[in-house]
């Protein structure tokens, strides 16, 4: 992998996209990360993966986490983490962000969820990152598919089904979540996110971090970031992407979509055209 010095402080750092043109929902990603930090971020899909060198340390549900060499790394869908190197050298890893419409199709199971987000488990890393190469190097619709279902199946006995990834979560915040994200683009107040939960405007900030582990303004961020990445990924203009989901400028867009997805839009977008 080459470096990319224009998203990153060590040119050692590398990180790629790339999405099938036939199967819409699914993304694949390796990087090699030594310095970057990766600031609270989601992705509105299953993150499943494997490290094969090294280890990260992430934040993932309020827990600090880490995932050395021949683990696993399963996420749910919506859910906010950060990651660092946690050893010298770094860590290598490579990743599929799956949409859990996607999921349901191959699987033919509705609900999937993992309670853990990281299993030591050197066998089946080291199938996961042969399966994820070979999906990088699969140019064939059925080739890439069979794949993908062979993925899957080294995911499922991981899995529940038929649970959402926060059973008893504060319904009283689902309101404010759709709230931010219809209004990406607008100044919101603390104030308003606090009537929509039906609480005091600190009471609600408390009980907010308590729940997601990051205050409004992050999840905030973290919405606008992953609407961003949808729209880049769709071929919108940077420029059009940062007005759109309420980025100051495109300079702020290329700021915020490299700390926390590791490349520049830019960047990103020539890779998904060059898939």
């Amino acid at each position: 992998m080459q470096g990319v010095p224009q998203t990153f402080d060590d040119a050692r750092d590398a990180a790629r996209f790339f999405r099938p043109a036939h199967r819409p929902g699914v993304e694949c990603y390796r990087a090699h990360i030594v310095r970057h930090a990766f600031e609270p971020h989601s992705h509105d899909a299953f993150g499943l993966g494997a490290v094969e060198t090294g280890a990260e340390r992430f934040r993932y549900r309020g827990a600090e986490l880490l995932a050395p060499a021949g683990s696993l790394v399963q996420m749910n869908p919506d859910e906010l983490h950060t990651g660092r190197a946690e050893t010298a050298g770094g860590w290598r890893y490579r990743m599929l962000y799956i949409d859990a419409e996607v999921v349901e199709g191959i699987s033919g199971e509705r609900g999937w969820c993992f309670r853990d987000a990281v299993r030591e488990d050197a066998a089946a890393a080291r199938r996961v990152t042969a399966l994820l190469d070979a999906l990088w190097m699969a140019r064939e619709p059925l080739a890439f598919d069979s794949l993908l279902a062979e993925l899957l199946a080294v995911f499922r006995p991981q899995a529940s089904i038929g649970r959402t990834a926060r059973d008893g979560a504060a319904p009283r915040f689902a309101p404010v979540l759709d709230y931010l994200r219809a209004q990406l683009g607008e100044r919101i107040t603390l104030d308003e996110l606090a009537a929509l939960a039906g609480l005091s405007p600190w009471h609600f900030l408390r009980s907010f971090r308590a729940h997601y582990h990051v205050t409004p303004q992050q999840m905030l961020m973290a919405l606008r970031l992953a609407e961003a990445k949808r729209q880049l990924a769709a071929g919108t203009p940077p420029a059009e992407v940062a007005a759109a989901t309420g980025l100051t400028d495109q300079a702020h867009l290329t700021r915020a979509f490299a700390r926390r997805y590791g490349v520049t839009p830019a960047r990103y977008q020539r890779q998904l055209r060059d898939c």
